[in-house]
């Protein structure tokens, strides 16, 4: 195996500039969601248009995290961060003369390429370069930034939505990816793998496609119906493309994520439970932050901090979870916070305009502890069902849970929102054809006109998320369900091997 490593001569200044890029690429994934109604607003973009905006960075980012991971082992990790930067930047920068919903989407989407490449190789930049004795803190540290980067990019864009409009969002990615790049030229050395890199191009091909379809079908689904031919037809395209990848996958000779890995009970499990946990959580935050500016009418900067219970129970829970793990199990663990979860998000369900914001925190409270018991027995499942030899794949499915079950659930929870607005919208007779379509096309637009528009466009639209919210319940309990009885399985078998095995010993005694 040909393996090119050279240790960092300032791995203090190294770590702050992986971790950096990481942050920069991360807060992205949730920051933009905060400009929303003032995206609609000013670019008189439709539901489907936002979501678009919205999903294109985490369908791109998904889609492409494995690819963009097996990249960097092969050329080298420094060059794709600083490639995969350098794209960052100056794609977040072109908002300034880019201004159209389609644009938007556009620059979403390679913003999300840029991030497939940038995330996974500042990781693999840590595991190579970093000695034994200092990885463990730094791998530790990376995931903190990555657990956290979400709510601070949620903070920042608040404040930056205070003193411009929504195009500071896109200019403070620009400003973090060129003090990001800084730092990588000048301290991180480099590293690579080309030996155990992935080879897969029609893989590549065949994921992307698939997941492509799916998305597309579901956000597009309000807008062609759910009943439609078109619909269906592009799920059931979708899904037998990605059948036709794990198909291929089983074959290639260096695949790009071989499904035997779900053999192991407990990757499958967590695997199951982290998209799931991610499906919820980016969903809520896509509609959530809508409410709270849209139905409340609060601020950017006020939603924003409305959303401080989140981490307040995350971060508790994710410490807290190792000693709970210990002494109740995997499976009882992710039982119990899954299924918070999914109590959490039936009680969000509730919220209107007369909800009192002390119910609403102590609900995210409740969310955010339930996730923060979950993830960290997922992420171990995960982890502890691979060998070491093959950790790199573990961390790399661990990404590519979180990035796609945020796709798939801003598709589906918006695609659900926006069917159910449109059907309780009711406006009057009398109301001019070019102001109902401008309702019924937008909820910030349709929040911002006159009564009694305004009002009926506002209670639509909290229709629309109270049915999208109970959806993510349903299907984070039903991931409860299912997760917890994997893990129970499993880990009655292991018992049963240690039992065997201990009864050979004692009879060869």
């Amino acid at each position: 195996m040909t393996t090119r490593t050279r240790r960092p001569a300032r791995p203090g200044l190294t770590l702050a500039a992986v971790l950096l890029a990481l942050a920069t690429v991360v807060s992205a994934v949730a920051s933009l969601n905060v400009a929303i109604p003032d995206i609609a607003r000013s670019t008189g973009a439709s539901n489907t248009q936002i979501a678009w905006v919205i999903d294109a960075y985490a369908l791109s980012f998904a889609a492409l995290l494995l690819p963009g991971g097996a990249l960097g082992d092969r050329i080298g990790r420094r060059r794709v961060l600083i490639g995969g930067l350098v794209l960052y930047g100056v794609v977040a920068g072109s908002v300034i003369v880019l201004d159209q919903p389609a644009h938007l989407i556009v620059v979403r989407a390679l913003l999300g390429v840029g991030a497939a490449v940038v995330m996974p190789a500042t990781l693999s930049t840590i595991t190579a370069t970093f000695p034994p004795e200092r990885r463990v803190d730094a791998v530790a540290l990376w995931a903190g930034v990555a657990g956290a980067s979400a709510i601070l990019g949620l903070l920042t864009s608040g404040i930056v939505l205070e003193l411009w409009s929504w195009r500071s969002v896109f200019l403070l990615s620009t400003v973090l990816a060129l003090a990001a790049l800084v730092g990588v030229v000048l301290a991180v050395p480099e590293s690579a793998d080309p030996e155990a890199a992935s080879k897969d191009p029609l893989g590549v091909v065949l994921s992307v496609l698939g997941l492509t379809v799916v998305v597309y079908s579901l956000i597009e689904a309000p807008t062609h119906g759910w009943s439609a031919v078109r619909t269906w037809g592009g799920l059931l395209a979708g899904v037998g493309v990605l059948a036709l990848f794990a198909a291929w996958e089983t074959r290639a000779a260096r695949p790009l994520l071989a499904p035997r890995y779900f053999r192991h009970t407990p990757f499958l499990a967590g695997s199951i439970s982290l998209t799931a946990q991610f499906f919820a959580f980016f969903g809520f935050i896509f509609l959530t932050l809508q409410y709270l500016q849209i139905v409340r009418g609060d601020s950017a900067l006020v939603a924003a901090l409305s959303m401080l219970p989140l981490p307040l129970g995350l971060m508790p829970a994710v410490r807290l979870a190792p000693r709970l793990m210990a002494r109740f199990g995997q499976a009882r663990l992710v039982g119990l916070g899954l299924t918070l979860a999914a109590a959490a998000l039936w009680v969000l369900a509730g919220a209107d305009v007369e909800t009192p914001y002390l119910a609403f925190g102590v609900a995210l409270w409740v969310l955010a502890l339930g996730m923060g018991l979950a993830m960290p027995p997922a992420t171990t499942a995960i982890t502890d069902a691979l060998p070491r030899a093959e950790q790199g794949v573990a961390s790399a499915m661990n990404d590519l849970a979180r990035e796609l079950g945020g796709a798939l659930g801003i598709a589906v929870m918006s695609s659900v929102a926006t069917q159910t607005y449109r059907e309780a919208l009711v406006l009057p007779t009398q109301v001019p054809a070019s102001i109902a379509h401008a309702a019924e096309s937008s909820f910030s637009v349709g929040a911002q006109l006159a009564e009694p528009i305004g009002g009926l466009a506002r209670a639509a639209f909290t229709a629309g998320m109270q049915d999208a919210l109970r959806v993510a319940s349903f299907a984070v309990l039903v991931a409860a369900v299912v997760v917890t009885a994997l893990l129970l399985r499993s880990a009655r078998g292991t018992r049963e091997l240690a039992d065997e095995e201990r009864r050979v010993r004692d009879a060869r005694v």
